[in-house]
């Protein structure tokens, strides 16, 4: 297919040709259309998909005129780094510099960005906090946005930004939307949904690379949260015979200290932990005295600080956090020899991103497993129930410093700033 198929301007389509884009990229053929005809899209594709340029291109074709005092495109990405790298995309199409494109984040100054926002621009691209800052300080008019564009939504909810989202969508009400994003889970979908239509059309693009290398057995869990992965890991290692021998991989010494903790009951050195934080924890310091202890069954390991670990020989392995860099993960998966060796994920929905990437850079889908009947789910809504009788004396849950008010302290009134200023001119003056 030629970029003629994307129905751009000639300027565009000479833009893309100079930077190198010769043909569009499957997201960019499937989404374009829709969002050039005013649909609210959700596009949902793998990291180097195509999705920057994607809405970069939509974005100069949907604003048909420059240079108006209000801005009419607000883009939302997840941090500085992302701010930068989509201005790039805007300065290599945007060649004729027919909008003016600024760029907000928590590296300026509040006032510096309410000032080049009321000089007038046209398109904005702002992490959503300082955005939403903007807005409360009546500096970013969203009256006149015609497209709110959301990008790296899973990043977004990681980095718990989903508030200033929601609120900017709303005061945006007559925009399209569009968001774009490596993954779809239950969290984002409760983010976006207060604003998409119901038109909303979803479109996924799963583009998995060249299978670069043989790894082993592949098995995922995908888990609610982190308590209900304690759960699971307890449930599955409870089988002595199959689990004979694991390493289980967290990310930090203080997570190690934690799962080591959630095993109750257990034989004693059956269960350990790799270079303790505390030194009465049973533990070791060379990974080879536990593959030779025979009584030794379960290994954490932290990967903060590792470095270099000599896991052959050890027929499962566990990931129960992902690491930030898939490297640390694919380096320990990848196949040595005729090893039978099988390797389990769990993932919670904000670990997902890290997933994806660990399937791209191997060529191949993790296998997701069923959860267990009898895993017990703990739900994160769920509240503590109060201890028996803590209902009957409520003055009892406020602590041993409360103490109940004078009836002469007690205020049963509303007085305004002015009437208290008079009656306290009155008491000075012994008028009262």
């Amino acid at each position: 297919m030629s970029l003629d198929k994307l129905k751009l301007s000639k300027p565009l389509v000479a833009a893309m040709t100079d930077a190198g884009f010769l043909t569009p990229k499957e997201i960019q053929s499937r989404t374009m259309s829709r969002i050039l005809g005013g649909q609210d899209v959700i596009a949902v594709g793998p990291e180097g998909s195509g999705k920057t340029t994607t809405y970069v291109l939509a974005t100069l074709m949907k604003l048909k005129y420059a240079f108006e005092e209000a801005p009419r495109a607000l883009i939302l990405v997840p941090d500085a780094e992302h701010v930068d790298h989509v201005l790039e995309q805007f300065k290599l199409l945007n060649r004729n510099s027919t909008f003016r494109i600024l760029g907000i984040d928590s590296r300026g100054a509040v006032d510096t960005q309410m000032n080049e926002i009321t000089d007038g621009c046209d398109i904005i691209v702002a992490v959503p906090d300082r955005a939403r800052a903007l807005y409360l300080k009546l500096a970013l008019n969203t009256n006149k946005i015609q497209l709110f564009i959301v990008d790296n939504a899973e990043l977004i909810v990681k980095k718990g930004l989903q508030l200033p989202v929601v609120e900017l969508a709303n005061s945006a009400y007559k925009s399209q939307h569009v968001v774009f994003t490596e993954v779809m889970h239950e969290k984002l979908n409760h983010m976006i949904s207060p604003f998409m239509k119901d038109s909303t059309t979803t479109i996924e693009v799963d583009e998995i690379g060249e299978k670069q290398a043989e790894v082993y057995q592949q098995m995922l869990y995908l888990v609610p949260n982190f308590r209900t992965k304690l759960n699971l890991l307890t449930l599955l290692l409870g089988d002595t015979e199959i689990f004979d021998k694991v390493v289980v991989f967290v990310n930090t010494r203080l997570t190690a200290q934690t799962v080591y903790k959630n095993f109750n009951q257990h034989k004693e050195g059956e269960i350990s932990i790799y270079r303790s934080l505390f030194f009465d924890d049973k533990g070791y310091d060379d990974i080879e005295d536990f593959k030779d202890n025979s009584e030794a069954r379960v290994l954490i390991v932290a990967n903060e600080n590792l470095g270099e670990l000599n896991i052959e020989g050890i027929p499962f392995i566990v990931h129960f956090e992902l690491p930030e860099q898939k490297e640390t993960l694919t380096q320990r998966i990848v196949k040595h020899g005729d090893e039978d060796v099988v390797a389990i994920t769990f993932s919670t929905d904000i670990e997902l991103i890290e997933v994806k990437k660990i399937e791209q850079a191997i060529g191949q889908k993790l296998e997701v497993m069923e959860l267990p009947e009898d895993l017990k789910v703990v739900d994160a809504a769920d509240k503590p129930k109060k201890k028996k009788g803590a209902e009957e004396d409520e003055s009892s849950e406020r602590g041993a410093a409360f103490h109940e008010k004078k009836a002469s302290n007690l205020k049963n009134y509303n007085y305004s700033a002015g009437t208290k200023a008079k009656m306290t001119y009155k008491n000075k003056k012994g008028l009262s």
